[in-house]
């Protein structure tokens, strides 16, 4: 199918909130980052904005203009198409392509979001080429880079849990997240190489095994992981306690 004619195309369960958030929290968070979301708001800001821009002009992308450039972007692998699935809609997207980490994310928030709320989560938006932008767009959306998506805004503690959990992961330096009204919906800004390096190290963690940021110690990697400097050395046969950024190490069971 081309770009063209995809874009022609129009295309409350019980809650198990408290047990369930907590689960879903722990695949999406790394452990190491407190998720204390306190401080912060889902108002958006011109400082908001101002970080979403920046992290387009570090990853080098350009603001497509047309239909016929976001065709060259997928013909080129720069944009992928994210597929329908159970566990989240696509609904009525002109252009169901993204950046691959926005595919991946949208992956992995789908599968744990139904798991959570017993529906599947509403993507309404993916790339947008600045001459489809909706009127009330800002002129610094980043959605014609292929680094943001939307999602539609659920109700009642499955809207909580959603925020929850993007709130988190925008304290994890991973992406912006701002609340749009007309229609009601979550704008996120997805920042690719953060995104990337944060789902590596869960992956690791997931597979008994911890790579050392700058300022960890093994004091501060044991209390997280909830073992002993004892243990930590012997797991990876260290003398002292000298470590390193990008280190691996392995977690005592």
């Amino acid at each position: 199918m081309t770009i063209r004619s995809a874009y022609s195309r129009h295309s409350a369960r019980s809650l198990r909130y408290s047990h369930l958030s907590l689960v879903a929290a722990a695949v999406l968070l790394p452990t190491a980052v407190p998720g204390d979301i306190s401080g912060q708001s889902l108002r958006g800001s011109t400082s908001s904005l101002d970080r979403q821009n920046r992290a387009a002009r570090q990853h080098d992308f350009t603001y497509i203009a047309t239909p016929a450039q976001v065709e060259r972007f997928v013909n080129a692998g720069y944009l992928v198409r994210v597929p329908q699935s159970p566990d989240y809609l696509l609904h009525n997207l002109s252009f169901p392509y993204a950046r691959p980490e926005v595919k991946l994310f949208i992956c992995r928030l789908g599968p744990q979001y139904k798991q959570a709320c017993g529906e599947q989560l509403v993507v309404t938006s993916l790339t947008r080429p600045r001459n489809q932008q909706p009127r009330n767009a800002s002129p610094r959306s980043v959605h014609p880079t292929g680094m943001a998506l939307d999602l539609r805004r659920p109700a009642g503690k499955c809207r909580a849990w959603l925020e929850r959990v993007l709130l988190q992961l925008e304290g994890s330096g991973v992406l912006e997240v701002s609340m749009e009204r007309r229609p009601p919906h979550y704008h996120v800004a997805l920042f690719p190489r953060q995104y990337a390096a944060y789902v590596d190290r869960i992956s690791l963690a997931s597979a008994g095994r911890y790579e050392v940021r700058p300022g960890d110690s093994l004091w501060e990697i044991a209390r997280r992981h909830e073992t002993t400097v004892t243990r930590l050395r012997s797991a990876n046969n260290l003398n002292g306690n000298w470590i390193y950024p990008g280190q691996v190490l392995t977690l005592p069971g």
